[in-house]
């Protein structure tokens, strides 16, 4: 790896962020409103911020209406995302002159968003920290690495994705508003983009959220979280169903884990005080997948799934509640 990161993200009671903060605030009319001004404009964006946010009374309300007409009007660009993703390898052995590069960029980025209404992962984050700031919100972009089921990541990967910390109410918050808009699927080799507005990453649970995005300098989010780039790509897979809860995995830390036949492994995860759905484990063997029958205990939000491999082998191991997977592990067993 040419670009070494170490980040040190540390807790404060005072600082620490999430969703729930808002529990009480219906986002029903901020929504309707992001739908209205569907197929808006953006050539005139102090007009477009003002029609989404002048008749909503909480600040909470005005970002979400921002951040769901972005997520939900512009179009993820996987061709200049590839096109992106290529010149950033010139800047692999300098985080300073690539992060210099990746803002020299953001015109053409803007130009071609303001033209088509799509763009790469960039473009939602800049878009997010314009509209944000024309409505008073202070926002930063933050850079770094984003894991997905389908995009891992090793020792020699670039930094591959932006997204956003926002203030509202005197604390910091994070979104994704590029993975909340949909997903890009190759066809015969042709990608396409489909439109699917997800809201788990609004806002999402700061925990949860640094399982699969890392950035590559220090933000203003405080948090429990004591990670290296190796550490951060050596983690489980987690799918995007575990931000909706949240459910945060826990344990194992790794993805990959060995153990000897007739070992257990616990695989712990923290969940909301009102979780009440059923947690299963998937093994998956050769191909073969089935259900499992560990042993769980549950002890106010922590919940543990003790499982005991008595075949040799190697497994996919799927932790999932409600036929959604939430996070995938691998075991061998020797």
């Amino acid at each position: 790896m040419r670009i070494i990161v170490f980040i040190t993200l540390l807790f404060s009671l005072n600082c620490f962020a999430q969703r729930s903060d808002f529990n009480h605030i219906n986002f029903k009319k901020a929504d309707s409103i992001a739908t209205y001004y569907e197929d808006a404009s953006l050539r005139n964006l102090p007009v477009l911020t003002y029609n989404l946010t002048a008749s909503l009374k909480t600040d909470v309300e005005k970002f979400r209406a921002i951040y769901t007409w972005v997520s939900s009007n512009i179009e993820n660009d996987y061709t200049s995302y590839l096109k992106i993703t290529h010149k950033r390898k010139r800047f692999a052995d300098d985080t300073q002159a690539f992060l210099d590069w990746n803002t020299s960029i953001t015109p053409k980025v803007f130009e071609k968003l303001l033209k088509e209404q799509k763009t790469a992962c960039t473009g939602y984050a800049y878009l997010i920290k314009e509209m944000a700031t024309l409505a008073g919100f202070k926002c930063d972009i933050i850079n770094g690495y984003g894991r997905t089921p389908t995009l891992l990541l090793d020792e020699d990967s670039m930094p591959n994705h932006s997204w956003n910390s926002i203030e509202i109410n005197g604390k910091w918050y994070l979104c994704d508003a590029t993975w909340s808009a949909g997903q890009t699927m190759l066809i015969n080799g042709t990608p396409f983009f489909q439109s699917d507005y997800f809201d788990g990453y609004f806002l999402a649970d700061l925990e949860l959220f640094a399982i699969n995005h890392f950035p590559i300098t220090p933000i203003n989010i405080e948090i429990e979280n004591d990670k290296t780039l190796t550490t951060f790509i050596e983690g489980p897979v987690i799918y995007k169903e575990a931000f909706l809860e949240p459910i945060i995995p826990v344990l194992p830390i790794a993805m990959h884990n060995d153990i000897k036949k007739g070992e257990s492994v616990t695989f712990k995860l923290n969940v909301s005080d009102n979780f009440n759905g059923e947690i299963q484990l998937l093994l998956n063997r050769g191909g073969g997948q089935k259900g499992s029958s560990p042993t769980i205990i549950r002890k106010a939000n922590e919940i543990s799934l003790i499982q005991n491999f008595e075949k040799k082998g190697l497994y996919d191991v799927h932790v999932s509640t409600d036929n959604n997977l939430i996070a995938t592990y691998v075991v061998k067993v020797k």
